[in-house]
Formats: C-alpha cells, sequence, structure tokens
C-alpha cells in the first residue's frame, strides 16, 4: 500500500495484536504519534522493512547504550549532480530512471525530489524515538551503505549490503533470526571507492520540509504527506513540471489549520482537506 491508504490497516492489525513488519512508511510519517502509542498499548512491536531503517536496526542489536545520532545514507536520486536551473526542465521519464533502486513510480519519484529521504527522516524519529537534531542526511551515491549510527563513545556502527530490498524484507520477517538466501553477495572490493556529500537543501527544499514538519509535529507531517501524493500524481500526469511539486506542497503547508495532538479522525480530516487544497492549486 502507498500513502495514506496503509495508516487504517496498520491500526487494525495491531489492535489484532500481530508483530508489524513496516514497509508503508507514510504511516508513520502521518501518524507517529499515534501509531507509536498503540504500538505501546497492544504491546505490538514494529520491524523496520525500508533499508536504512533496517540498518539502523541491525546496527543496534546487542547494544545498551543509547543512541547519540542517526545517519541517514541517500542516493541523491537521478537528478543529484543537476543544477538547480537544470531541474527546470527535467521530465517525467528522466525522474523514473533511479540510478540504484527498481521501484514503483510515486517512490521513485519521492526519490528524486528527495521527499523520500525526508519520510525516512520522520519515520526514523518514531521508529527509534529520535529527536530532530539527531537525525542527519547523508548523500552516498553507491548506496552500499544503508544508514549508519553514532554512540556516545564516538563509534559508528553502519550496516552495508547491495542495493536488493529481498535482504531488509527478510531481515523483518525471520527477526530475530536471519533466514538463509539466495542472493547476490557482495564484493568489497568492487567498491573500493564509498563517498558521501551534504545534501543540497536548495536543490531539494523537500527535504527541509520534512525537517521542519518534523518540528513543528501535530498534523503537518500528514498535511505534507497529503499534498505531495497529490502533486507527485500530477507531475506523473504531466499536468506539472518537476520543481513545482515543492511549491504546491509549501502553499498547502502553509494553508492547513495546525492540530498540536491529532486523533485517528483529525489526521483523516487533515488528508482530505490538504489534498484538496493541494489539487485546487494545479492548473
Amino acid at each position: 500500500l502507498v500513502g495514506f491508504s496503509g495508516l487504517k490497516p496498520t491500526i487494525s492489525a495491531i489492535k489484532a495484536g500481530k508483530p508489524i513488519a513496516l514497509a508503508n512508511k507514510e504511516t508513520l510519517v502521518v501518524a507517529g504519534e499515534l501509531i507509536t502509542a498503540l504500538c505501546q498499548e497492544y504491546n505490538v512491536p514494529m520491524f523496520p522493512v525500508d533499508s536504512e531503517h533496517s540498518a539502523i536496526f541491525q546496527s543496534l542489536m546487542g547494544e545498551e547504550s543509547p543512541i547519540e545520532k542517526i545517519i541517514l545514507t541517500a542516493s541523491g536520486g537521478p537528478f543529484r549532480t543537476k543544477s538547480i536551473e537544470e531541474l527546470q526542465y527535467v521530465t517525467k521519464a528522466d525522474a523514473l530512471k533511479h540510478p540504484n533502486w527498481s521501484m514503483g513510480a510515486k517512490i521513485t519519484i519521492d526519490s528524486a525530489t528527495m521527499m523520500n529521504k525526508g519520510f525516512e527522516v520522520l519515520e526514523a524519529r518514531w521508529l527509534f524515538d529520535m529527536r530532530p537534531d539527531q537525525i542527519e542526511v547523508v548523500v552516498h551515491p553507491q548506496s552500499i551503505i544503508h544508514s549508519m549510527v553514532e554512540f556516545k563513545d564516538s563509534s559508528v556502527k553502519a550496516q552495508l549490503g547491495l542495493p536488493d530490498m529481498h535482504l531488509p524484507i527478510r531481515y523483518a520477517l525471520g527477526f530475530p533470526k536471519r533466514l538463509e538466501s539466495k542472493c547476490e553477495r557482495m564484493k568489497v572490493t568492487d567498491y573500493a571507492n564509498l563517498t558521501f556529500e551534504e545534501p543540497d537543501y536548495n536543490k531539494f527544499p523537500l527535504l527541509g520540509m520534512a525537517f521542519e514538519a518534523m518540528k513543528k509535529a501535530g498534523n503537518v507531517p500528514c498535511v505534507l504527506n497529503a499534498a505531495n501524493e497529490i502533486a507527485v500524481a500530477a507531475f506523473l500526469k504531466e499536468q506539472i513540471r518537476f520543481v513545482e511539486i515543492p511549491q504546491i506542497i509549501q502553499k498547502t503547508m502553509d494553508r492547513i489549520s495546525f492540530i498540536e495532538h491529532p486523533s485517528y479522525t483529525d489526521y483523516v480530516n487533515t488528508n482530505a482537506d490538504a489534498r484538496e487544497y493541494a489539487a485546487s492549486l494545479i492548473k
């Protein structure tokens, strides 16, 4: 399930006492406060399926000390090396060519805008009970290091692997055991040069909007997600340009009323209101 549609069945599964292997990150993006409270109430464990959060989860195994910082890695998407001016002219076909991962259309566009990494920041905040200042994003074009964790003694642990979703899915389903896999093995000498760089928040403003939504909390991340769903759908239909996606989202975030501690009904209403307003901005 993509987007907001994952929220209701996840809540039903939690109330049924089912352990959750979460592949729908928007569930925590939209309603992280509600979902984490329900998991505690029903004593339900949640295992991350996203490769980045699986990497963090794996890095925490056997650790008793608290995390000082999470370092989420991002490929940078297909437009990492393009200028702001060049982004004015990119097409849907350009945006759907991810350099490392094979994914569905919506998440591939989210990767191109770096909104997907913004969602993962919000997801990490709830999965690992982090403050906004404890989450850092670095661009790692090779997608071999899936994320890192820094501890109070300055030690940094990372999980490495080929960009293949079989691994994190298998880890979540088999936990606490590792299930045998016939997937391709990584030969480390094939990846002698692993590089890292700071994300460009001017070129990819949605990443900054995600941090803003995380700090404001309440129903703001729900607005962010709803507006993004509408804007990405419009881009895929070629109704708007790539650079208009963040413009629509920012205008929607500025418009929808703030609710500090939303109920499930508030999330549903916020999602509907934000989607309606974002759609009204598309000519």
